[in-house]
């Protein structure tokens, strides 16, 4: 009845990272930007063709369900603001302050920090 008419559009499982030791690396670079929200660790990727990224959500921001709930925002976000076809890996971090705020401020918050990335890697290369 209404095929066509709703449009999924989702963050496909090629661009999520997995690997623990993948993500240390990246971690472990210290290349990040911060909020009072956010920390976003990134590297330049050059063995895959798309950017990869992780969500990491404490135990401190609420149980399972909350911490979900947190991650789909997350996701559905990076699907608005990122550009997946960048070669870089991203790890963010969500911290507490997260929750005291809504989502329309979070995704503004969360642009402007990817903005911050995405100005300095121009400017690096």
């Amino acid at each position: 009845m209404f095929s066509g008419f709703f449009q999924c559009v989702e963050m496909k499982k090629k661009y999520s990272l997995k690997r623990n030791e993948e993500i240390a690396q990246i971690v472990h670079k210290h290349r990040l930007k911060s909020d009072d929200c956010f920390t976003i660790y990134y590297q330049n990727n050059e063995k895959n063709q798309h950017s990869r990224v992780c969500i990491s959500v404490s135990k401190k921001n609420g149980n399972a369900v909350i911490r979900n709930k947190i991650k789909r925002q997350v996701r559905e976000m990076i699907t608005d603001i990122f550009d997946l076809d960048l070669k870089l890996d991203y790890v963010i971090v969500v911290k507490n302050k997260y929750l005291e705020n809504n989502f329309s401020t979070n995704k503004e918050k969360l642009n402007k920090l990817y903005l911050r990335i995405t100005c300095n890697k121009g400017a690096n290369q």
